[in-house]
């Protein structure tokens, strides 16, 4: 038994069952015994690795895309360059890296991590060295300025809400106490407003996911792109919609029993994009988008054969690995969605085709 389950216990003990979104908060964010708190969870030594971690071309790729963008909106000055959930900071450098020699480019920018943990901001200090960084503890605090924004398995961290379709209206999963253990459990079935809109799409035993803190970070972040300008470039595992039990925990790169040991593994579920691009209104979005085509669209064949010229033995083998990795629709390249936001009146940016909400 983990440090922070008696806590959740005691607390289920005291007020009744949690929902999903209040039990992933206590095992993420617990100032004391939190995932976030107390563990390294990116890279190999942590519970899983990023696709920046995977291969300096995701980040390189990306951030080329942002610069001709910015290039093709007419060079705005000055601009926001963002990143929320930066991690370790390794995305971001690998951006900075990759657009350096973009007229202008860094020169214009204004770079803004959006990071609460202190932490972590050292980490990320670290690893972009005497770059100029400011940092914000939310969307909310971005500059009123045109923006241009990364956020990678970012929404995928998000509490959800998770309700099972019943004849009589909707069953929200609950965290509750059996046998001195944590359990799921179902409420009553009740209607529920939230879900109206889903009640054409649905049966009895469907399961649909929401992710109530999803909806104004995205507001926020399109506020500033409807009004200066921009785009953000969301990049996350998950589909259109919501269907299905996708809650998840990861722990040394394996799956794990949420329920099993909380404070002590990563709790995550898919994006819902249609939610997103929903909240993004007015902002039009692009079609969504599977990383692997994104990234083809992107170059990484020649990029990536550029940098395989350098290269031998295990590392080449690593390298290729990585493509292999990033793109191929068995590894992450159909499971990793893409969407971009953008201006009203303002195409998509490279490597995205125009969609609709």
């Amino acid at each position: 038994m983990t440090p922070l389950e008696p806590l959740i216990l005691r607390r289920i003990a005291t007020t009744g069952p949690l929902s999903l979104a209040e039990y992933m908060a206590e095992c993420l964010l617990h100032p004391e015994h939190g995932y976030y708190t107390t563990h390294e969870p990116f890279g190999t030594a942590g519970d899983f690795t990023t696709a920046p971690e995977i291969s300096q071309m995701f980040g390189e790729l990306l951030g080329l895309s942002l610069a001709q963008y910015w290039l093709d909106l007419g060079r705005p000055a000055p601009f926001t360059l963002a990143e929320i959930g930066p991690g370790r900071g390794t995305l971001m450098a690998d951006v900075l890296r990759a657009t350096a020699r973009v007229p202008g480019f860094h020169a214009a920018a204004q770079v803004v991590l959006i990071e609460a943990s202190p932490a972590l901001r050292a980490r990320q200090r670290a690893t972009l060295g005497q770059h100029p960084v400011t940092w914000a503890n939310s969307a909310a605090d971005l500059p009123q300025a045109p923006l241009f924004l990364l956020a990678n398995e970012f929404f995928d961290a998000l509490p959800i809400r998770q309700f099972t379709r019943d004849a009589a209206g909707w069953r929200e999963t609950m965290v509750t106490a059996r046998d001195g253990r944590l359990a799921f459990a179902l409420s009553a079935p009740a209607p529920l407003a939230l879900l109206d809109h889903r009640l054409a799409d649905t049966r009895p035993g469907d399961v649909v996911e929401v992710c109530p803190a999803a909806a104004p970070i995205i507001a926020e972040i399109a506020a500033r792109i409807a009004a200066h300008g921009g785009t953000a470039l969301v990049v996350d595992y998950g589909g259109w919609q919501s269907r299905g039990d996708t809650l998840q925990a990861l722990q040394d790169h394996a799956y794990a029993d949420p329920l099993a040991d909380p404070g002590a593994a990563d709790l995550t579920a898919h994006v819902d994009f249609q939610a997103l691009a929903h909240a993004a209104a007015p902002c039009p979005v692009s079609a969504l988008t599977p990383q692997g085509l994104l990234l083809e669209r992107l170059g990484i064949a020649a990029r990536s054969a550029a940098l395989a010229q350098r290269l031998t033995g295990t590392a080449l083998a690593s390298h290729l690995s990585a493509t292999h990795r990033l793109t191929d629709p068995s590894e992450m390249g159909t499971l990793f969605k893409a969407l971009a936001l953008h201006a009203p009146g303002t195409p998509p940016p490279p490597g995205f085709a125009a969609g609709q909400t």
